[in-house]
């Protein structure tokens, strides 16, 4: 079921939000809890029911030994439990892809079926592994199966996340000031919400009717033409950008309905001066659980082996090549390698993986240099500023066409065509480059929405850094008031009139 979808909107969420109102309204929130983790499973169960056994399952498994974790932390029980929820993502993840891949090596001549990948099982998988690290850790507050169960379900985040945590979501469910529905949530919910289905339906939808030929084409083996490879690799940048933020949007957007706050997963990652601050900015949940789960444990225990070897902790700005390459480049590459793999089982997302560790790797070299020189790490001469953007924007396209290639040739068929390979000419389309021009001007010099509504609070534990609107322009800032409820009113009415007479098509991040 599609937050696009008029199911959705018009059967879904009313339906929803009609039970949770007349349970809150009555001072029941126990039951509200069950009835949003019902209706939830209803929401994951809509495009295959025979899925929810596997996500009931996976929450009984995940919960009771969390339980046992929490009274008697082991780590060989929290090991075979980490593994067990690996093996599962993997063997519906992945499975097609390994024997594939042997089949294609050693030419066994395997015919494998296909294996349906369930929703959203990335995302309940590193939530629930983050649950069992920290209740071996003892860092589990609360342990209480309902509570748990919608921490799981939440059908705002549970398809394309935000990942959220077991400390921000729980205290919120046994709030009972937040828990409920508010009029003034329901206004921010329902303004957040409409402006990200407009950027999906409106923007995200129309840029992906112009990538989609140029892939195709790569796909078939051409080179497209330098025109055209441009048009698609940027299109399609753009097109998940605005898919992305709007499928962010209006998850934050959804839960504020409820009385409940989510962890913001989108802020302008295309501002940013260099792919660290991208990673910041980016799915910025996912990057929150790889950097605690994966890229501390592991600078941490090549530290202990270090010490343990009797080798000293590196002084700032002087770090030896190989104290770098221990303590930097090797958690970098290892964490994004795993979260290219996590994107998607294919040749092309393990290099969109470490294309991006090498990107990272290469930042924090640069500014390990600079404080070796004593130079300023961050530059606020204008130009400096402008020349780190659009170089790291041009690193992202890069990366983003391994990300959306059908295989690691079709990728290299675009980059190819990006850098003038291709034989072909294609004709200048004046539209396309004012089409993205003006898009990448919106982006890199407007407000996103949570600075845009920055005078109340839409997303947990975030404060929207300052923008010029908000010093030059106060009074630009969105309030509950009648013009600002006309002008999203207006964009709306447009997204809603474009999602009900047109089929809904998925979210990009649908497919992770």
């Amino acid at each position: 079921m599609l937050f696009n979808s008029v199911t959705f909107i018009a059967g879904f969420l009313p339906v929803v939000l009609i039970g949770f109102f007349l349970l809150t309204g009555s001072g029941r929130q126990r039951l509200a809890v069950i009835w949003l983790t019902l209706a939830s499973l209803v929401f994951y169960g809509w495009w295959n029911p025979a899925y929810v056994p596997l996500l009931v399952g996976s929450m009984v498994f995940n919960y009771l030994l969390g339980g046992y974790l929490r009274q008697q932390p082991s780590r060989l029980v929290l090991g075979l439990a980490v593994t067990a929820n690996v093996l599962l993502l993997g063997y519906y993840k992945y499975t097609g892809f390994l024997f594939g891949t042997l089949d294609d090596a050693l030419g066994l001549g395997w015919d494998i079926d296909d294996i349906i990948l369930p929703l959203a099982i990335s995302f309940f998988t590193f939530q629930q592994i983050a649950y069992l690290v920290d209740a071996h850790d003892g860092m589990v507050e609360e342990h209480d199966f309902v509570n748990y169960c919608l921490f799981i379900s939440f059908f705002p985040q549970l398809i394309a996340g935000p990942i959220t945590h077991h400390s921000e979501m729980l205290a919120q469910f046994r709030d009972r000031s937040s828990f409920r529905l508010r009029l003034d949530n329901f206004s921010l919910g329902s303004t957040i919400f409409l402006l990200g289905l407009f950027k999906k339906v409106v923007i995200a939808d129309t840029l992906g009717q112009k990538a989609t030929p140029v892939f195709a084409v790569a796909a078939d083996g051409l080179v497209p033409s330098l025109y055209d490879a441009w048009t698609g690799a940027l299109t399609y940048t753009l097109q998940i950008y605005f898919d992305f933020s709007g499928y962010s949007d209006m998850a934050i957007g959804l839960g504020l309905l409820f009385g409940i706050v989510l962890p913001i997963n989108f802020n302008s990652p295309f501002k940013a001066r260099n792919v660290i601050d991208y990673w910041s900015r980016w799915h910025m949940t996912l990057t929150r659980f790889l950097t605690a789960y994966i890229y501390n444990p592991l600078v941490l225990r090549v530290t202990r082996a270090r010490m343990a070897a009797g080798k000293p902790q590196p002084r700032r700005g002087k770090m030896t090549a190989g104290t770098f390459f221990a303590l930097v480049a090797y958690p970098t590459m290892l964490t994004m390698f795993i979260s290219g793999v996590w994107h998607g089982a294919g040749w092309q997302f393990v290099m969109f993986g470490l294309l991006h560790g090498f990107y990272l790797v290469v930042a924090h070299g640069w500014r390990a240099w600079k404080v070796r020189q004593g130079w300023q790490l961050d530059s606020e001469v204008i130009w400096h500023r402008v020349g780190a953007v659009l170089l790291t924007f041009f690193c992202v396209v890069v990366a983003m066409v391994f990300f959306r290639a059908a295989n690691l040739s079709a990728a290299l068929a675009v980059l190819s065509g990006m850098f003038g390979l291709s034989p072909i000419s294609t004709q200048l389309d004046r539209s396309d480059v004012v089409y993205i021009v003006g898009l990448l001007a919106f982006v890199w010099i407007m407000p996103n929405i949570q600075q845009w509504m920055s005078l109340f609070r839409t997303a947990l534990n975030f404060k929207p850094p300052a923008h010029w609107i908000e010093r030059w322009l106060p009074l630009a800032a969105w309030q509950p008031a009648p013009v600002y409820g006309a002008a999203v009113g207006v964009l709306g009415f447009f997204a809603l009139a474009i999602a009900f007479s047109v089929a809904p098509t998925e979210f990009l991040y649908f497919q992770f």
